[in-house]
């Protein structure tokens, strides 16, 4: 392994480019990693969901952080689904185009997603009460499992593995 690093830094002075991304230490994406605003409110092993709210000349925004082995790429948007074990609500991106970004140092894809919410889905989020969200995407699906009642200012990010 170590060979291999060692020939990617001679490859990468010459200007190899492949050699040049492998190289590539990318601090700002780990940095926006290390520093997730708002509160994780689902988890699972296919990644993590943290959530902040906005209001905006009245409408409500409910800003998401998806955290993720998965690259989550869409030019069609995203629809989360909510499931608190009775009602069910689903909501759409803002944004049709969705595209992740990879940090080679946690090895993981942070995606940042926008949706506009009415007041009673603030609520039910704000509850804490949902049980299960569902974020899907072109024809794939993530599940993540909510209800975490912990303390919000002791969460750091960290994926499942």
């Amino acid at each position: 392994m170590k060979f291999l690093k060692k020939i990617d830094k001679v490859l990468a002075a010459f200007g190899n480019m492949r050699a040049l991304e492998r190289n590539h230490v990318d601090t700002f994406t780990e940095n926006l990693i290390q520093n997730i605003p708002g509160n994780k409110i689902a988890e699972s092993n296919e990644g993590q969901i943290w959530t902040s709210f906005q209001n905006l000349a009245g409408y409500y925004f409910l800003n998401t952080t998806v955290l993720s082995h998965i690259k989550i790429r869409s030019t069609k948007g995203t629809k989360l689904m909510f499931c608190d074990g009775q009602n069910n609500f689903m909501i759409t991106s803002d944004s049709d185009d969705i595209n992740s970004n990879f940090s080679n140092i946690s090895k993981c894809w942070i995606t940042k997603i926008n949706y506009i919410i009415n007041k009673e889905q603030l609520k039910n989020i704000k509850k804490n009460n949902i049980n299960k969200i569902k974020l899907s995407y072109k024809k794939k699906t993530l599940t993540f499992f909510g209800n975490l009642h912990t303390d919000a200012s002791t969460l750091k990010p960290h994926l499942i593995q």
